[in-house]
């Protein structure tokens, strides 16, 4: 999902329109959903070099659900049938058998013409896409997966707080997550203004809420963090440059910054992360923003394991 080809969704104004997600269908415990909870039955295709994807692998990795998940990597450049394993031995999915994503969209409808995306959660038997919808994905990761659960796991998403988690995540979506691709698509000049405006005003608003509290909602990690991060990570190596997110950068923002290393130094975040995958994406598959598909040498990632000074 992070590679949208430039202007396929773009609106009349300039403004970039998200694509909907095509598979919707859920696990579940109790019936009340197509797919039943079931180890080593599904198969989880992730991008290191998408945000969407990426917070699906984190809240896998920290739920301990990646021991009964199996976790399958594309490519971070696609061909014109998209998303490809390439990084797989002779360049087919040891599990699914297919040479891309798109094979198992299309086994799922074979009328299917829109983009594919990651994350997927695929069904290992049919080869059929259970669901792409990122969002729902990890809150059931959180709530419906809680038998497969490793000992200890985080509760990321905790009964209590989930009104205030809805209300921060959709601000977060809207704004930040969402906002840099608004700054980046946008085809007219008052469209990326309104975005670019609405990025960093919200941008603000974080760093004045983090600035009194170590995490976004309550007093432990939740789901709001983890999708936060995945669009700070990348910020600075891929957003601010390539999307022309330029106010300032994410080092520049001493209480995001912060929040941002703390967050990269809990274990089952910073193994996840790629700047290597995340640059070559980004920069080499937007050819209509980067026509040379020159990719950045910089910026220097050593800042990410420096002292964050956030305990609690």
């Amino acid at each position: 999902m992070a590679g949208a080809q430039f202007g396929k969704e773009t609106g009349a104004s300039g403004s970039f329109q998200r694509q909907g997600n095509r598979f919707t269908d859920r696990v579940s415990t109790d019936g009340s959903a197509p797919w039943p909870v079931e180890a080593d039955r599904y198969r989880l295709i992730w991008s290191r070099a998408c945000p969407w994807a990426h917070r699906s692998r984190i809240v896998l990795g920290l739920l301990g659900l990646d021991e009964v998940i199996s976790i399958g990597t594309v490519d971070p450049i696609r061909d014109e049938h998209g998303w490809r394993f390439t990084l797989d031995p002779e360049g087919s999915d040891p599990v699914l058998g297919t040479s891309h994503l798109s094979e198992a969209y299309l086994a799922t409808d074979p009328s299917y013409d829109g983009r594919v995306t990651v994350p997927a959660l695929v069904d290992t038997a049919s080869g059929q896409v259970v669901t792409n919808d990122y969002p729902q994905m990890t809150l059931d990761f959180s709530t419906e997966w809680t038998k497969l659960h490793r000992a200890g796991a985080p509760d990321l998403y905790p009964e209590a707080l989930r009104g205030e988690i809805t209300s921060v995540n959709e601000h977060v979506f809207r704004d930040v997550n969402n906002g840099v691709y608004r700054c980046g698509f946008a085809t007219s000049q008052a469209a990326y203004d309104e975005a670019f405006r609405q990025l960093f005003d919200r941008l603000d608003w974080l760093e004045a809420r983090l600035a009194g509290q170590r995490y976004l909602v309550g007093e432990s990690l939740t789901e709001a963090d983890i999708r936060l991060f995945t669009t700070l990570v990348r910020f600075d190596a891929a957003y601010h440059g390539h999307f022309k997110c330029n106010r300032n950068k994410l080092t520049e923002m001493p209480v995001l910054w912060s929040y941002a290393r703390d967050l990269f130094q809990t274990p089952g975040f910073s193994e996840t992360v790629d700047f290597d995958h995340i640059k070559r994406h980004y920069y080499g598959t937007h050819e209509q923003i980067n026509p040379t598909l020159i990719v950045p040498s910089g910026p220097d990632e050593s800042g990410w394991l420096t002292p964050h000074g956030r305990q609690g």
